[in-house]
């Protein structure tokens, strides 16, 4: 997409919010130095855009089938029922849509979406994603889940969502009781850091477990963020222990302007030999990379083919080989800049104060439309869709 066809920039940076919830965890404002302000305080590496990035790195657009429905593997379909976050991740892959994607689903896009399910018997599952569905109300979700069911009753609901994680007041006992009585449904979260796996974040997981609603996660490997053994541990036994799935640990995809959070794939692969060494079985992720070129998703150990100077390559589910960028010396001169934050991190302070992010200078807070994403309606990209 070029800049004619969209004059406000979509796809190059993602919009600016937070929730004041997620705000809170930051221990500082600084997104070199802090893991949890490094997923929404915006950086200058996303002005440095690669040859090979894409707004779109997963082709979305490529396997889209109906207004907002994207089919791009045999028994699934993923339906971006809404463009908005409760926070705006820097390392976003919906680049393309997220904050720009014209809101809510409207009732003839949704009719268009139940149209093709039902002459597409090979679906089985349905993805709700976005943005991310929680930001709408109860009401407004169960009606579009309720469509769902009338035109393909068979299929499982998989709501895609951050806001267990970033906004967790919106998981309230009626959204629970109402999305139980909806089954078979899962919830897949993304948590990247354990300091997020916080007391309301397990009550809100805890009302899900209790209607009858599985919840897995999925994660990212992000340079600075958690690319350190000891952050994962933390992170991974303790969903486990609060009953939530490590699903899935994502190589970084090769979105515009997000070459600062990618790691190496050896690097990740180390990572993933060093858990195994630690944790049971019960709590390790599966390593996965999304393919350029809309190559779809694979695991990295059993995908990996060599490793050649510049670049990964890897077998796709069609029997294609892709090749993924190495970014060795990339990685090399980043990690100098950014330190060492991904380390294991002390919990908040009470002594914190909360900081205002209209105090981030305008040439960082700017580059994004400011948008405070503090409540949402009904109570309050996702992850969890791949």
């Amino acid at each position: 997409m070029n800049r004619s066809e969209n004059p406000s920039g979509a796809g190059e940076h993602p919009p600016f919010g937070v929730s004041r919830y997620y705000q809170g965890l930051a221990q500082s404002l600084d997104p070199t130095v802090d893991p949890i302000a490094a997923q929404f305080v915006p950086q200058e590496g996303e002005h440095r855009i690669l040859p090979y990035e894409d707004s779109d790195p997963i082709g979305d657009r490529r396997y889209t089938v109906a207004p907002r429905l994207i089919h791009h593997y045999a028994d699934r379909a993923l339906l971006l029922v809404n463009d908005r976050c409760a926070v705006y991740c820097r390392h976003c892959f919906r680049r393309h849509f997220t904050g720009y994607g014209g809101g809510r689903i409207t009732t003839a896009e949704l009719d268009a979406a139940c149209a093709y399910l039902e002459r597409t018997p090979a679906v089985t599952e349905v993805l709700l994603s976005g943005g991310d569905p929680l930001m709408l109300g109860d009401a407004e979700l169960c009606a579009v889940i309720d469509r769902l069911r009338q035109a393909r009753p068979d299929c499982l609901i998989r709501v895609c969502t951050r806001l267990p994680v970033v906004l967790p007041s919106r998981i309230t006992e009626a959204f629970a009781e109402a999305l139980g009585n909806r089954r078979p449904a899962w919830v897949v979260v993304h948590a990247n850091h354990p300091r997020e796996l916080t007391a309301e974040f397990r009550t809100a997981v805890n009302r899900l477990l209790r209607a009858g609603i599985p919840v897995a996660n999925q994660s990212v490997l992000l340079r600075g963020v958690n690319d350190h053994v000891e952050t994962l541990q933390e992170l991974f036994s303790t969903l486990v222990r609060v009953g939530v799935r490590p699903y899935y640990l994502f190589q970084g995809d090769l979105a515009a302007g997000t070459s600062h959070f990618r790691t190496t794939i050896e690097r990740g692969l180390e990572l993933m030999r060093e858990l195994r060494l630690r944790m049971s079985g019960l709590a390790l992720p599966t390593y996965a990379v999304d393919l350029p070129d809309g190559g779809g998703k694979v695991p990295v150990e059993s995908a990996l083919i060599r490793i050649e100077a510049t670049a990964y390559v890897l077998r796709g589910p069609n029997g294609r080989e892709y090749r993924y960028p190495r970014e060795v010396d990339m990685v090399k001169r980043s990690d100098q800049e950014v330190g060492t934050r991904a380390g294991p991190t002390p919990a908040p302070s009470p002594e914190t104060p909360s900081v205002s992010l209209r105090r981030l200078s305008p040439s960082t807070a700017s580059r994004g439309r400011l948008r405070r994403a503090e409540s949402a309606p009904g109570g309050s990209a996702p992850a969890g869709d791949r």
